[in-house]
């Protein structure tokens, strides 16, 4: 129980013996953006985590159906670790950051093969104007204990009702070889300076633009 809720705390994490540079854990990210009456309202987020940062979870949850207290009792410890470092999200429109609801409207855990997956709502504080206004917002841990990536650009979604309205992009940035180097050279018991937000350098943007 404890190591699940370091892993999220970003304190440790369930990472193989042999893996000793950064990042020792790694999320695949599926995000699409949520609205209503042409205003963004939050983002719905799915989370799958790798098969070794898993095995706590799963072993935890044993046999357990998708719907049993079990699993519940899960979900909620691991939404309490993500909501204490503000969805590991930051949004920014205008160059000012967009805040978020402090609780999600709903949230779930669930198993799929050998791996655990946490989906999500994450709600805006306040719903955003869409017509002729672009957001940016990016999920990554500072410390960049945890890898938090697409796997595909198209992983960044658009509801159906906004297809027509607005795009959404995935930028890759591409970090300094001092920066990969600095990254590499830490071990599963380093960790980079807070000021540094290591995970930054590396977390891919998702940009929307509307018409």
């Amino acid at each position: 129980m404890c190591n699940r809720i370091a892993l999220f705390a970003l304190s440790t994490a369930l990472f193989s013996p042999m893996a000793l540079a950064h990042p020792h854990s790694f999320i695949t990210l599926v995000t699409t953006v949520m609205a209503e009456n042409d205003q963004l309202t939050g983002l719905k987020m799915q989370w799958t985590m790798d098969e070794i940062t898993s095995a706590d979870l799963l072993y935890d949850a044993g046999n357990a159906k998708p719907d049993s207290p079990v699993w519940k009792k899960l979900a909620a410890e691991v939404m309490a670790n993500v909501l204490g470092q503000h969805y590991f999200t930051e949004f920014w429109h205008n160059g000012q950051k967009v805040t978020f609801d402090n609780l999600p409207p709903q949230y779930g855990l669930a198993r799929v093969g050998h791996q655990a997956v946490l989906t999500f709502i994450l709600p805006l504080a306040h719903p955003q104007p869409l017509k002729g206004q672009t957001y940016q917002f990016a999920t990554f841990d500072p410390t960049y204990f945890v890898d938090m990536s697409y796997d595909h650009n198209s992983d960044a979604k658009l509801p159906e009702t906004l297809a027509k309205q607005c795009k959404i992009s995935v930028k890759t940035p591409k970090p300094t070889e001092d920066m990969q180097a600095f990254a590499l050279s830490l071990d599963k018991a380093d960790a980079p300076p807070e000021d540094m937000e290591l995970g930054k350098q590396f977390a891919q943007q998702v940009i929307v633009q509307c018409q």
